[in-house]
């Protein structure tokens, strides 16, 4: 399947906004009757973060009512981690920290991408989130018109596809991990 990508000229809240999407990706494979966890199975790029979920133990919170809103780090985004630390995070020992990562990717309640970038709008620029795990993540807008996250680290991630509507929430894709400051590691 040939995959397409266009640039979107988005006006939220009188500010124009860029997101790449692409055509025949999550936006058709996911289904909004279908929870969290369904969806990512049924989209076969999440593979490495459903794993990493079913280890954590985070099923039943992302199979939940929620709502809830994912940031969802694809395959390749989890290929760019620093070398080892997905396997380090993946041993039974480090389940604490895994679901710590996983948790801080997520946000208790239903935020769209018009909600984020009008936070953005009326923060001055940026806008901090406090995620599930109780780390932080705040939102800017790039110079590409791209909304960015940055972790407490200082590591940045586009939203890349947004508003992905589940049955008890919303997923937004996102280029690379975040993370918080682990404990213990």
């Amino acid at each position: 399947m040939k995959k397409w990508i266009i640039s979107a000229l988005i006006i939220l809240n009188g500010t124009f906004l860029f997101a790449q999407q692409t055509i025949n990706d999550v936006h058709e494979l996911m289904k909004a009757s279908n929870d969290v966890v369904e969806n990512l199975d049924r989209a076969k790029n999440f593979t490495i973060l459903l794993s990493a979920i079913n280890q954590a133990g985070l099923s039943e919170m992302f199979k939940s009512s929620g709502p809830v809103t994912l940031f969802a780090p694809t395959d390749k985004a989890f290929q760019k981690l620093p070398k080892g630390l997905l396997d380090t995070l993946l041993k039974p020992g480090h389940v604490p920290d895994l679901s710590y990562l996983l948790s801080s990717h997520a946000i208790a309640g239903r935020l769209t991408i018009k909600d984020i970038a009008a936070k953005i709008k009326t923060n001055d620029g940026q806008a901090t989130f406090t995620t599930i795990a109780g780390s932080s993540l705040v939102a800017k807008i790039n110079a590409n018109r791209n909304i960015v996250l940055t972790d407490e680290n200082g590591g940045e991630s586009v939203i890349s596809t947004f508003d992905i509507p589940q049955k008890n929430g919303i997923l937004h894709v996102i280029d690379s991990v975040l993370i918080p400051k682990l404990k213990g590691m």
